[in-house]
């Protein structure tokens, strides 16, 4: 899943159909009034456009895709867009300017239409992160905000009515992610089944589902995340563990800059543990330690396989550590990250 609602446009074209007909149900598109945008690249989920509306306003639109964009067989409910635009709007309320602004939503077409948030003040974490441009301050207020939203939905379980999502989530999640691995890998389906049934019976809070810097804008104001796709009443520990996996793996995309991802990974998880009060904060950590490595193996031999490891060397120090701490689950985050700064050096 994948936020693009701050890429830079290209030339200017007519916007699909289904599109159109969102923005008209939405308000946002007069009747007889044509669309013209930008088709948005990256996305795997959705088709994601920027459109200049007849009245001069720019926005994002997105419309979920039943088939996901992806070598292997992934589809998703087109329905996934309802519970996005519920998540967008706890978030907004729980970690103000966290997230952008929701314009509209029709459910018929699967569509939503965003605040569009300029490229130029609002750069995507990945892309600062293949820079090198590591920092600790920024992956802490990743953590701080992410808490936030977790906790402010935690005070509020009645919430859990508002998001029936299990098999959604078990569809684009544990089952592409842990279950898929799985098969990957017999000798460890006991373990990544067990993790998946785990979490998926761990019922806590409000769950983004996609914690991932590619859906993380650098803000001028601190973090804005995009693309809720995944939302979920469920357990948090999975956007942690989810988010922490990333800057493991971007050692290996970004060799020189390893220590400082390093460093964001203790920042991040430093401060999300700190912002824990739904329950014990080590319980919590201690599920995210068991989930990570299998989240880890999952982005190298799962249905979505991270796009910058090509080599199979690189593939088999993912797999070297990540299997032994299947093996021997941990339950600090710490243990994982020492296990694999020594496999790097870092």
């Amino acid at each position: 899943m994948v936020g693009d609602c701050a890429r830079l446009p290209g030339a200017m074209e007519t916007a699909p159909e289904e599109l159109q007909q969102g923005l008209r149900a939405m308000g946002l598109l007069p009747a007889g009034a044509t669309a013209r945008g930008t088709p948005l690249a990256g996305g795997v989920s959705s088709d994601i456009w920027r459109v200049l509306l007849p009245d001069g306003r720019a926005v994002c639109v997105k419309r979920a895709l039943p088939k996901l964009k992806v070598a292997a067989e992934w589809r998703a409910p087109v329905v996934r867009s309802r519970y996005e635009a519920r998540w967008l709007a706890l978030a907004a309320e729980a970690a103000p300017g966290a997230v952008p602004a929701l314009l509209g939503q029709d459910e018929r077409t699967g569509t939503l239409a965003l605040e569009w948030l300029p490229p130029e003040d609002h750069p995507v974490w990945k892309s600062l992160l293949r820079e090198g441009r590591a920092d600790a301050a920024f992956a802490a207020e990743v953590g701080r905000r992410i808490a936030r939203i977790h906790a402010a939905a935690a005070r509020r379980p009645e919430l859990s009515a508002e998001f029936p999502t299990d098999q959604l989530f078990h569809a684009i999640r544990l089952e592409p992610y842990l279950i898929a691995t799985a098969r990957a890998h017999p000798d460890l389906a006991g373990a990544l089944e067990g993790l998946a049934a785990r979490t998926a019976a761990t019922k806590r809070t409000l769950v983004h589902g996609d914690v991932s810097p590619k859906n993380i804008l650098a803000g001028p104001r601190g973090p804005v995340f995009l693309d809720a796709e995944c939302a979920w009443w469920g357990d948090p520990a999975f956007d942690l563990a989810f988010c922490l996996n990333h800057l493991l793996l971007k050692c290996l995309w970004v060799p020189p800059a390893a220590a400082d991802f390093l460093t964001c990974f203790e920042a991040l998880a430093a401060a999300y543990l700190a912002g824990v009060a739904w329950e014990a904060p080590a319980v919590l950590e201690a599920r995210a330690a068991n989930l990570l490595p299998g989240l880890f193996l999952a982005r190298v031999d799962g249905k979505s396989p991270v796009e910058y490891l090509t080599e199979e060397r690189q593939k088999a120090r993912v797999r070297r550590v990540a299997r032994a701490l299947i093996e021997n689950p941990p339950d600090r985050l710490k243990t994982v990250r020492l296990a694999w700064g020594e496999e790097i050096g870092a």
